[in-house]
Order: C-alpha cells, then sequence, then structure tokens
C-alpha cells in the first residue's frame, strides 16, 4: 500500500491509501476519487515522505533519505484543537451522509445484504456480537470514533 497526501479545491486535507502509483492515476482519471469532507473531485496530489509497511529489521537498514525540501508542518499546541475540528467534521459528514436507523441496525443491514431493501448508508447501534455475526455473513461494518452519535439519543 502506499499513502498519498491529497487536498481538493476546497483546500480540505487527507490521506488517500492505494495499491500503487498507477492505481492512484487511474481512480483520479476516473472520477472515483473525492473529498471525505466536501465531496469534491478536483483532487491535487502534494509531495509527501514514503510511507511503506516494512518489518522492523528492512526499517532500520533503509533509513528515509534526507530532503532539503521544505516540509508543510504545525505547532504541537495545535493538535488538540485539530483533531476537535476534524472530529467536528467527521461526525457532521456522518449525520449528512447516512441515515439513523439506531437500534435495527443489524436488521436493517441484513435486509440490505440480501436484496430485500435498497442499498443506502445507514448508521446505528449494534452489539459486539451482532457485529461479529453480520462479519461471520460478510456484511463489513465500521466502527465510528467514541462520541460521534451520543447527543442524537442512539439506545444501545
Amino acid at each position: 500500500m502506499i499513502v498519498f497526501n491529497l487536498s481538493c479545491s476546497q483546500e480540505h486535507h487527507f490521506d488517500g491509501w492505494f495499491r500503487s502509483a498507477d492505481d492512484f492515476d487511474r481512480q483520479l482519471a476516473t472520477g472515483l476519487i473525492e473529498c471525505p469532507i466536501c465531496g469534491d473531485k478536483e483532487i491535487t496530489k502534494h509531495l509527501s515522505a514514503p510511507r511503506l509497511n516494512v518489518s522492523s529489521t528492512e526499517s532500520t537498514q533503509q533509513a528515509p533519505a534526507e530532503s532539503n525540501e521544505p516540509q508543510e508542518v504545525i505547532a504541537a499546541s495545535m493538535l488538540p484543537d485539530l483533531q476537535a475540528h476534524m472530529m467536528a467534521q467527521f461526525k457532521q459528514f456522518v449525520m449528512a451522509n447516512t441515515e439513523n436507523v439506531g437500534p435495527n441496525f443489524a436488521e436493517t443491514a441484513r435486509r440490505m445484504h440480501y436484496g430485500e431493501e435498497s442499498r443506502r448508508n445507514i448508521r446505528g447501534r449494534v452489539s459486539p456480537e451482532e457485529s461479529a455475526s453480520l462479519r461471520e455473513e460478510g456484511i463489513e461494518t465500521v466502527s465510528l470514533p467514541p462520541g460521534i452519535l451520543l447527543d442524537e439519543g442512539l439506545q444501545s
């Protein structure tokens, strides 16, 4: 896997994970890449240090080359504010782009998976056992970070 630093025309910055640089180019050319914040498809790839999955012995033998290029950085003191801002944007995106099915998530996901109901983006709550059961049936779910849906009054 390769990770690219990307941004949209609205200057939202995000990472994109791809099998290869060619895979990125193909997806960009066919309009498959979009900003996760605003949906913009005008995407720019920025220079970045390579991020590779290597074993610990390989990583000690292959130190990254030093670069004289300027780096984009922020002050560490900004991290809490940046994280709060990003979490708020993520929450807004989830709320605007998914339907709340609450405690009926597992049942609704199954109906959609088996073609008994139209597919759409849904959110809700499941127990760890329900999540494992869905996964066993080939229905993938993604756990949201804590606090994303707390103010919505979803019941466990």
